[in-house]
């Protein structure tokens, strides 16, 4: 049965979620760049991304994966790979002659910015861990599925709360003219965030 200590274990989800990371990296970056909808856009690719591994988690596949190595390490390579294309893209913005133009910037439709926050958070082996721990911890054993689904849908609002405020907070005219004047020291710390998270998840061992 979830009970009172499950508030302890939302802020803890909360405070993780909201860590610096690729993902929120990516909401921010896609606000900052081409404004409200861009990162609200990405933070709902992130959130789709994030319960499809909450769902995944609530019915057994974190069990699965732990016991067959294989379908980590393929997920693990190819997640690592797309953070760090994610990471030389940044990089080569970084390194650009002339100074962005905010709106103009890899002017992608809606539907490409919710696919890369989706990628970003499905490609990240360690998010399925972290959802079938917060259900260690907030499922007692022989739950029923209603219990299970509770405790889905109020770490996925938790999500949701700190991810779209990154797409709002970070789309709001301030932030945009920081970026503007730092765009490059920005982009460059994209790469090295981006880079280190593709390092990390190549050699850190997840199970």
């Amino acid at each position: 049965m979830i009970d009172a200590t499950f508030g302890f274990v939302l802020l803890a989800w909360a405070l993780a979620g909201a860590s610096p990371g690729p993902a929120t990296l990516s909401i921010a970056g896609a606000a900052m760049q081409q404004g409200r909808i861009a990162g609200l856009a990405m933070a709902s690719g992130v959130l789709a991304g994030s319960v499809t591994w909450g769902i995944a988690a609530a019915f057994g596949m974190s069990a699965i994966m732990l016991a067959h190595g294989w379908l980590v390490e393929i997920i693990r390579y190819v997640g690592a790979g797309y953070l760090l294309f994610l990471g030389f893209k940044a990089d080569r913005s970084a390194l650009q002659d002339k100074p962005m133009k905010i709106g103009t910037i890899n002017n992608a439709p809606i539907s490409r910015h919710f696919l890369k926050g989706f990628l970003i958070h499905i490609t990240n082996p360690k998010a399925i861990f972290a959802w079938g721990a917060m259900f260690a911890v907030v499922v007692s054993p022989g739950s029923g599925i209603q219990d299970i689904l509770t405790a889905l849908f109020l770490l996925f609002l938790v999500s949701a709360v700190v991810f779209l405020g990154y797409g709002l907070l970070f789309s709001t005219s301030g932030a945009i003219a920081i970026y503007g004047r730092l765009t490059r020291w920005i982009e460059g710390g994209f790469a090295a965030m981006f880079g280190y998270a593709g390092f990390k998840i190549l050699t850190s061992r997840l199970v």
